[in-house]
């Protein structure tokens, strides 16, 4: 099979921050799947990786990244009973098996979901990353819900991004909540306002944006972009007995004393904790995805997709990381196989 990947981390222009290559196509084994892959979308957790998991080395073999795809069942483990030969899926895959950069892919099935039957391959192929990664912070991590939490704020740090753009819907239309979106291009703030949100405010000045905007406090914050830089802003804006909750990691300790006196909760969410460490609840990641097609289909959740280049090659593969790496992606870029 042809596959796209890199033997050592080089700056995307660079000529060989990716090559092609062929290898064998894998057997599936167990809760495998062998997908025959239609369509992938990047994420910047794919140029974090091609830039940090190959420094000062030279790989014997090419690593394949790439977490986000849509396909078909090829062949399936002795073990499957949650899909068969033919059906069509979506899914975000595992971080320690060899991603979607290719046109077969092995896959766990209870990580795995059925494909929106009303979503082109490449509009699918775009939503199963952010769309677990929205679901599980405001759902599994804050535990929000809409019996208890319908009519409180939530404020939401980069709105336009992928995962941003999936919170946004999901926090308005599964959770009733009264959503502020940060973002300060025209662009970006036109996105955010489409996907829902009601107000919309500038990141660069945010405690002095939110109190303007009418929120002395907010009961909710999510971070999709950077914890660290925007911690004190934060820690000020977040409700007493609030909850905020982060992507993006920290290069350095986040200050959590901050958050002592108003007894507020802070979280982590790590869309791929489930299938690292094969948790008991690693199938939630397939009844979510599987929530999210039916809301796809039935047009509650507007799919994010707002670019598509075409075919699998190392060329297509650098055209979409230099798009991530300009910080400047709205939604999210799909490839069409």
């Amino acid at each position: 099979m042809k596959a796209v990947g890199f033997k050592t981390s080089l700056p995307i222009t660079s000529p060989d921050s990716f090559v092609d290559f062929e290898l064998d196509k894998p057997s599936p084994k167990g809760h495998e799947l062998l997908i025959k892959i239609s369509a992938i979308a990047v994420n910047p957790v794919d140029y974090k990786i091609r830039q940090n998991s190959a420094k000062d080395t030279t790989l014997e073999l090419p690593k394949i990244i790439g977490w986000d795809a849509c396909g078909v069942v090829e062949a399936v483990g002795e073990n499957v009973t949650l899909f068969k030969v033919g059906d069509e899926v979506f899914y975000a895959g595992d971080l320690n098996k060899p991603g979607c950069n290719a046109e077969f892919q092995l896959v766990d099935e209870r990580i795995v979901g059925k494909k929106p039957k009303n979503l082109s391959n490449e509009a699918a192929a775009a939503m199963p990353l952010t769309s677990l990664t929205a679901w599980e912070i405001l759902f599994d991590r804050i535990r929000i819900s809409a019996e208890k939490d319908k009519g409180k704020t939530v404020l939401i740090i980069a709105g336009a991004g992928g995962v941003g753009s999936v919170a946004i819907q999901l926090a308005k239309k599964i959770a009733g909540l009264n959503v502020v979106a940060t973002a300060s291009r025209p662009q970006s703030i036109a996105w955010c306002r489409q996907m829902g949100a009601d107000v919309v405010v500038n990141h660069q000045n945010l405690i002095e944006e939110v109190r303007s905007a009418g929120f002395e406090y907010v009961d909710f914050i999510l971070d999709f972009v950077d914890t660290n830089g925007y911690w004190d802003a934060m820690a000020e804006l977040i409700k007493p007995q609030g909850h905020i909750a982060s992507i993006t990691g920290s290069a350095t300790p986040i200050a959590l004393n901050k958050l002592k006196t108003k007894s507020a909760s802070f979280s982590w969410e790590f869309m791929y904790t489930r299938s690292i460490f094969q948790t008991e609840d690693m199938i939630q990641q397939h009844y979510i995805l599987n929530k999210m097609a039916n809301l796809l289909d039935e047009g509650i959740i507007k799919h994010t997709l707002t670019q598509t280049l075409n075919g699998l090659s190392a060329e297509t593969l650098k055209l979409a990381h230099e798009q991530l790496e300009s910080g400047t992606t709205i939604g999210k870029l799909a490839i069409k196989y």
